[in-house]
């Protein structure tokens, strides 16, 4: 088959549960005639018809609002917005109604809310977040991040049948970059569950989203040097994969937490307190965190590549850990 980008696998996510189940609609900015800000959803409403390819209001809480009043009907809406900076807007609708409605009265919610997040393009303060872990801290929701078109496809697909209320961020930086064959058949892959994106014994590379090519680039230079990193793609920061943070943890002895996100309050702190409950005592060095800066994303593409996270960092802190 031929390789397809990490945008046009979640568009086969989406068509194909569109398809295979009646009950699932899209609900968001400029969805159907427009087909999307970054054109996943063109051309489905001239396939499944505008009552199921909803254009909305720009109000992200409108569309949040009324697809939550679609799950409690028996309907799996998937909301998109069209930055997940503007998520915000539908802050409280999201931590209050949506994460808590089965908490409050037995009431599943069975949705995606889905769109564009991440640096790397230049979009600047407002459209460059990595909002993930506004809402991971809030019980009740799933909070997916995937790095390959495989993951993307797989995830969107299991998020859609989920019962729960389910965050889906798509890193912007890779939509058109990463290209993957994709498995044939009615694949889905478990939420929750973390993969080994490159076995290795020295250093332990924890992390997701874009971050993963950022591990992956800095582990080919350092296996010509010897080094060998072992990445760690988590796939969702909530739940997390605790058992699998662990492992990689006990094999290497040595652990990098690298993400996009800013430092103060990322998973990546989380991560850590993980590691020194479950495997301090077979730490052979301290925790390293690599993460982007704790300021708003720059415009300027010079600055903003200083303010993310590079291979070179990760090179860096792999040597410094081994030499430990």
């Amino acid at each position: 088959m031929a390789p397809v980008t990490y945008l046009e696998a979640i568009r086969q996510g989406l068509w194909e549960e569109m398809v295979r189940d009646p009950s699932v609609f899209l609900i968001g900015e400029d969805v159907g005639v427009y087909g999307g800000a970054f054109k996943i959803t063109e051309g489905f409403i001239h396939h499944f018809g505008k009552e199921r390819v909803i254009d909305t209001p720009i109000s992200e809480a409108a569309i949040a609002s009324a697809g939550l009043g679609a799950a409690f009907t028996g309907l799996r809406p998937v909301c998109e917005f069209q930055f997940m900076d503007f998520i915000t807007s539908a802050h409280t609708q999201i931590v209050n109604a949506i994460a808590k409605s089965y908490w409050r009265w037995g009431a599943p919610a069975p949705m995606v809310l889905r769109g564009p997040s991440g640096a790397g393009v230049s979009g600047g303060p407002f459209h460059s977040q990595n909002p993930e872990m506004w809402y991971a801290h809030t019980p009740g929701l799933k909070v997916i991040c995937p790095a390959t078109p495989s993951d993307a496809k797989g995830l969107i697909k299991s998020a859609i049948r989920d019962n729960n209320p389910c965050l889906f961020f798509e890193h912007k930086y890779l939509y058109r970059r990463i290209k993957e064959e994709m498995p044939e058949g009615d694949v889905v892959v478990e939420i929750g569950k973390a993969r080994t994106h490159r076995a290795g014994g020295h250093v332990s590379v924890i992390t997701y989203a874009s971050m993963v090519w950022v591990a992956d680039e800095a582990a080919k230079l350092l296996a010509q040097e010897g080094i060998e990193l072992e990445i760690i793609d988590l796939r969702t920061v909530s739940p997390l994969d605790e058992q699998a943070i662990e492992d990689t943890v006990k094999k290497t002895n040595r652990v990098i937490i690298l993400h996009e996100d800013n430092k103060t309050g990322g998973i990546a702190g989380e991560i850590a307190a993980i590691i020194n409950e479950r495997a301090f005592d077979w730490l052979d060095a301290p925790i390293t965190r690599i993460t982007a800066l704790d300021i708003p994303a720059p415009f300027s593409p010079p600055l903003e590549k200083f303010f993310l996270p590079k291979v070179e960092d990760v090179v860096r802190e792999a040597r410094r850990l081994v030499k430990y």
